[in-house]
């Protein structure tokens, strides 16, 4: 005879719907987990990029607020200004800097002739090793930062042309879009612009723009 408190098994149906309420739970718990982890990679990756703009830009302020008004003489003997870019130029910013670090006492001039330009979205430093070279001198380049559509330098003459508008915004109808020697009177130097401004279109981030004053002497 059989007690009446023997065990009892669970159904098929029973087992059927524990085995679906645990694979829903774990599909719960794997997306939750899944959309975390993708959560704490994307925050990660705008982290380190916005590190490496800030990076690119604290370079670039340094080089344009160290400005010096010292001219170079290029490869072809030609005598290029302090500070020449945008639009018309070869490069969209070059100019002379001072208060290039010399560790290794090398015999070597601390002003340094910088070059900034945009090439396939990425945007490129390089400097030459001498301030006045030959043929022969090569230019030290380095990508500094990737996935960059737009680099635009603009210029202002005068800070008294500086113009400011009723919305505390300023008025760039007196900037430049080029800063470059006028070909038709050779012998005839080009002065340093008052002010600078950059625009750098990043992807997936937008724009960043910096105005800098450059300084008098």
């Amino acid at each position: 005879m059989v007690s009446k408190f023997s065990a009892r098994g669970f159904t098929l149906i029973e087992v059927l719907v524990a085995m679906a309420i645990t694979a829903l739970v774990a599909m719960v718990s794997y997306s939750a987990l899944s959309a975390a982890i993708s959560s704490a990679e994307a925050l990660r990756i705008s982290t380190e990029r916005a590190r490496d703009i800030g990076q690119v830009m604290a370079i670039l302020s340094r080089d344009i607020r160290q400005v010096a008004k010292r001219p170079v003489i290029d490869e072809f003997g030609q005598r290029m200004p302090a500070v020449l870019g945008g639009e018309l130029a070869r490069d969209e910013l070059t100019l002379t800097r001072a208060g290039w670090h010399n560790s290794t006492g090398a015999p070597r001039s601390t002003l340094q002739r910088v070059h900034w330009w945009i090439e396939d979205e990425t945007l490129w430093r390089g400097y030459f090793p001498v301030l006045d070279r030959t043929v022969g001198t090569e230019r030290i380049e380095t990508a500094v930062l990737n996935e960059v559509e737009g680099f635009e330098v603009r210029f202002l003459p005068s800070l008294a042309k500086l113009e400011i508008n009723r919305d505390d915004v300023i008025d760039r109808k007196n900037w430049e879009d080029s800063w470059v020697a006028d070909v038709s009177q050779p012998n005839q130097g080009l002065p340093s612009p008052a002010a600078v401004e950059v625009t750098m279109e990043v992807s997936g981030l937008g724009e960043v723009k910096r105005l800098y004053v450059l300084p008098e002497h």
